[in-house]
């Protein structure tokens, strides 16, 4: 059994893999860690990627140490988030989806569309969604 989690190293992708670290530890389940990075364009590309890479070697630090099942998955080129979580979550045996929600206005959101949106309206399975500091 397996809990999927989207995660950026930003307090709302902290606030899901929290949130998935609890699941996976009550549920006796593996984490599959799907980090679905930053866009690949922008002044600060590199930064962003730099920081990434950071954060996600810190937490595979904190995993091993803590003696958590894990799988990583970081796509790479030019993906879809959305798809990356479902794809993810469409293998045999996953319980969970966990998302880290953001507030967006209501023009943001018709404009851009929403990862999360998606994946709750998409999802086979039951979708989490968390805010940061809750």
């Amino acid at each position: 059994m397996s809990i999927v989690v989207g995660f950026l190293p930003t307090p709302e992708g902290t606030a899901a893999l929290n949130a998935a670290r609890r699941e996976a530890s009550a549920r006796s389940a593996q984490l599959v860690i799907v980090n679905v990075a930053f866009p690949r364009h922008g002044l600060h590309h590199q930064e962003q990627e730099e920081a990434n890479n950071a954060a996600l070697e810190q937490l595979e630090a904190e995993l091993r140490t803590a003696g958590t099942s894990y799988t990583l998955v970081h796509p790479v080129g030019d993906y879809d988030p959305a798809e990356e979580l479902l794809k993810a979550a469409g293998g045999p045996g996953v319980e969970l989806i966990v998302l880290g929600l953001r507030r967006r206005t209501p023009v943001g959101k018709m404009l851009l569309g929403s990862t999360a949106q998606r994946v709750l309206l998409q999802a086979d399975c039951p979708v989490l969604a968390v805010k940061a500091n809750s």
